[in-house]
């Protein structure tokens, strides 16, 4: 398929039996290939992948996230734990209630999709007496700040903030937050390690080889262990948007009282996530249920995700001033936090309600489905987690 931009055709891989998008969805993508075409051009050819993932992901009334088309749920794209069960947020409010007696009764949350976790946080608080004065949300999708305006609109302490507020104190969470930041690309050749950016040849999106920057060779020589060693030919992420949000994060939490930030993503320590059979790195992508690689499919209608560096993430919040409180697989933190007594408030014997909330458990817990591959990183300034998730840490790994 041809699109025709700035006297270029931009073309785009229409043979991976895909959905076809409707008329409008196609256009606002060829808005966003203009767009990102005009750029590359001012860039004398070429722009760092992060540019483009950026732009295919945040660009105003046209990125994947900032445009109108649904993300999460049945019509959407991917689901995410939230989704799955009121069980997870039920389980949060617990967590965030230990936190907030060590604080201050406020939450933050970032990336909040549908207002689902919010809405499961608070219901379950409201219920067990757990007093929240304020939720704040930060939301960049336009999309989805109005859709958790209406799954919301009964608890009155919600709010949304555009950024990080100066100082806070309190719990914070993020779901599936870090794997949708930027990353840049890079590729290990025989001149060394070489950055992997966007241009335009053949009438198509492509990677060009440049010589990895100081800057991205000081990321790769701190994120990568024993990065010499890797073949040629090697490909993989480095997260420095994620590190920079870690480091914003500490200087929230540092200038207040006191407060904890719990990070679930799917990802690996650094040991894991550089491995061999890794080699053509963890860039993945998300087309209305439909799991593929291919980045320069359909720009603005497709999640680009890449897998988490917890290493680099737990190191970035460890030098700015935080501490390491825990690390974990999902399963482990949601057993230690009492998901499971949680769902014995149903009756078993009552298999038409318990019977759907246990399967929905054992997707969030079993090692086949989120269980092992999605993680918690738990930072904090000033406070300590319930004894429970303490005991399940895996922080050593790092």
């Amino acid at each position: 398929m041809v699109m025709e931009t700035a006297g270029r055709p931009i073309r785009y891989n229409a043979g991976m039996s895909l959905p076809e998008p409707d008329s409008d969805a196609l256009a606002a993508s060829h808005a966003l290939q203009h767009l990102i075409a005009a750029e590359i051009a001012r860039h004398d050819g070429a722009i760092p992948f992060a540019r483009f993932m950026e732009l295919a992901l945040y660009a105003p009334d046209l990125g994947y996230y900032s445009g109108g088309a649904a993300k999460l749920g049945e019509h959407g794209d991917f689901t995410t734990a939230p989704e799955i069960s009121p069980l997870f947020g039920a389980t949060l409010a617990h967590v965030a209630a230990a936190i907030m007696a060590q604080t201050a009764p406020r939450i933050l949350e970032f990336g909040a999709g549908t207002g689902k976790l919010a809405f499961d946080i608070l219901t379950e608080a409201a219920s067990a007496g757990i007093v929240i004065e304020q939720y704040a949300i930060v939301e960049l999708s336009g999309e989805l700040r109005a859709r958790q305006e209406l799954a919301l609109a009964a608890f009155a302490q919600v709010v949304w903030l555009d950024g990080f507020p100066d100082s806070f104190e309190g719990a914070v969470f993020g779901n599936e937050v870090l794997d949708a930041m930027p990353v840049s690309l890079v590729s290990k050749t025989p001149a060394g390690w070489c950055e992997l950016d966007v241009g335009i040849a053949d009438g198509r999106f492509v990677h060009i080889e440049r010589l990895a920057g100081a800057e991205i060779a000081a990321q790769i020589a701190a994120q990568i262990p024993e990065a010499e060693l890797l073949p040629v030919g090697y490909v993989t992420e480095i997260h420095g948007v994620a590190c920079g949000f870690m480091r914003s994060l500490a200087r929230m939490l540092t200038a207040g009282r006191g407060g904890a930030a719990l990070l679930f993503d799917y990802g690996f320590p650094a040991h894991e996530y550089y491995l061999d059979l890794r080699a053509t790195g963890t860039l993945m992508c998300h087309y209305r249920h439909h799991a593929h690689a291919d980045p320069f499919y359909l720009p603005g209608l497709q999640d680009i995700t890449a897998h988490v560096d917890f290493t680099a993430m737990a190191v970035a919040a460890q030098d700015a001033g935080l501490d390491v409180l825990a690390y974990m697989n999902q399963a482990s933190f949601l057993l230690g936090a009492g998901i499971g007594e949680l769902l014995m408030r149903s009756d078993p014997e009552q298999a038409t309600t318990f019977l759907p909330q246990s399967i929905a458990l054992q997707k969030l817990v079993s090692p086949a489905e989120m269980g092992e591959l999605f993680k918690v990183l738990a930072v904090g300034h000033g406070v300590s987690l319930p004894d429970a998730l303490s005991a399940a840490d895996r922080s050593h790994r790092l």
